[in-house]
């Protein structure tokens, strides 16, 4: 018997066949929709749709700015003024315009929005090329930064306490790390992205005030006696592999790229005032803060130390330790909403392969148990491998390159295919060839991280 609209009484349903006068059986298709319906009001990414433009911008500074940015000074004494000014100004207009291109493309189908990175790669390259592109590099990004954030936060915790408590007993890192993600084993309950909206601001907030004390401090310490500025390396070879470590330390401070879509799938959108408009209002906000944090820390403290900067600058400051006990707290609260931020998406993920594939109902339960698995795996691994900064440079080579550089310009040319040596088919190629040559870079930079440290590497120190 033929479908026929739902109208008057049952609003709810789309389709359903007549029986009798106005009494109406949804069909199999009506009860998939709605089943299909309620679990995406039950997945984090796409149960709440009214962020205001602003979630956007604090949202994509904590998912950009991370602790690294302390050790901007340390990869600008490797790179060198010239190259290294260069280059952080290209990152930052490359990265930008990339994500320009990911807030466009969100909804360039009318009607439909690709609320998650893998969504708009099944459309560039195909259901499942698009799914075996996409999400391996996007978990290696997110898995690897969480997993990062835990080392950070327990390191940073450290510090606080040798630098509060000189005299105090000494306590193992590890015991940092367990202390950071027991608040994640909380806070990883929060359903969605507009529920941890405070946190992200607050992380956001964090993520300034901590930059602008290294290099005000920086400056009021002054240019240090006897400073240069020649690479720090001994030799030829530390030199070319020093720079291509600090090359991929750039890089990597924009992975916000991850995280994007998902952002602005919370935002709402209509054909008359679509999503992309207040998405895109919040990512120049977050780019003139990205802009405040990053460059005024690397040039000055680059400038005061030379190539003497420690890896982390607040080391370099020393003085007065209440700044310094109190950046390195900044830190922490930051890297708190930052790791919240990168997990929402994998928590996304998981939960639609157990509800979709797996057939598990959704639940409290089934989220909580799913959630602290997650949370205690980051935490073991972070614990296992505290070195990880150096494998995430050698793995996250083949993955922070691709999804923020140059997988975006790809998936502009496969959908919109702009005229040959157009204006925008010569730009995304121009940034395809350096995300290249960048992802192979900090491959290799990190591979010998990975070799150097595993020398002085202690498990569970």
């Amino acid at each position: 018997m033929e479908k026929e609209a739902v109208t008057g009484d049952n609003p709810s349903l789309p389709y359903s066949t007549p029986m009798e006068g106005n009494t109406y059986r949804p069909t199999k298709e009506t009860y998939r929709s709605l089943e299909q319906k309620a679990i995406d009001d039950w997945l984090p990414i796409t149960s709440s749709r009214n962020a205001k433009w602003w979630y956007s911008a604090f949202h994509n500074v904590t998912a950009m700015v991370g602790a690294g940015v302390l050790s901007l000074p340390y990869a600008m004494a490797a790179l060198g003024w010239g190259p290294g000014v260069i280059i952080l100004i290209l990152s930052w207009i490359i990265t930008l315009y990339t994500l320009w291109q990911m807030v466009e493309m969100h909804e360039m189908v009318p009607g439909k929005r690709f609320d998650r990175y893998h969504e708009l790669g099944q459309h560039a390259f195909g259901e499942k090329l698009g799914l075996y592109i996409v999400v391996p590099q996007q978990l290696i990004v997110e898995v690897g930064v969480n997993i990062v954030y835990m080392v950070t936060g327990g390191k940073s915790l450290e510090k606080v306490h040798k630098t509060v408590c000189g005299g105090c007993k000494n306590i193992r890192t590890t015991y940092f790390i367990m202390i950071f993600a027991s608040v994640h084993f909380v806070l990883s309950h929060l359903p969605n992205f507009n529920s941890i909206s405070g946190v992200s601001l607050a992380a956001a907030v964090m993520s300034l005030t901590y930059s602008t004390i290294a290099w005000t401090a920086s400056l009021h310490k002054g240019v240090q006696k006897g400073v240069e500025y020649g690479y720090p390396a001994s030799s030829k070879v530390g030199t070319v592999f020093d720079f291509f470590t600090a090359l991929g330390d750039v890089a990597f401070a924009y992975a916000g790229h991850n995280v994007v879509l998902e952002i602005q799938a919370t935002i709402p959108s209509t054909p008359e005032k679509p999503s992309k408009k207040p998405m895109w209002k919040g990512v120049l906000v977050a780019y003139f803060v990205v802009a405040l944090c990053y460059f005024p820390v690397a040039l000055i403290g680059y400038r005061m130390f030379g190539n003497q900067v420690e890896d982390n600058i607040l080391i370099s400051l020393e003085k007065p330790k209440w700044l310094i006990a109190a950046a390195n707290m900044f830190v922490v609260i930051h890297v708190i909403g930052s790791y919240q931020i990168y997990a929402m998406p994998v928590f996304d993920m998981i939960e639609t392969l157990l509800v979709k594939k797996m057939r598990f109902k959704p639940s409290t339960m089934l989220r909580f148990i799913s959630r602290n698995i997650y949370v205690a795996f980051t935490m073991f691994i972070a614990i296992l491998f505290p070195f990880f900064g150096g494998l995430l440079g050698f793995f996250g080579g083949f993955a922070f390159a691709p999804t923020t550089y140059f997988l975006p310009c790809i998936m502009w040319l496969a959908v919109y295919k702009p005229k040959r040596f157009s204006l925008s088919w010569f730009t995304n190629w121009i940034c395809i060839f350096l995300g290249v040559m960048l992802m192979m870079v900090s491959s290799i930079g990190g591979l010998r991280n990975i070799i150097l440290q595993a020398k002085t590497y202690k498990m569970f120190p």
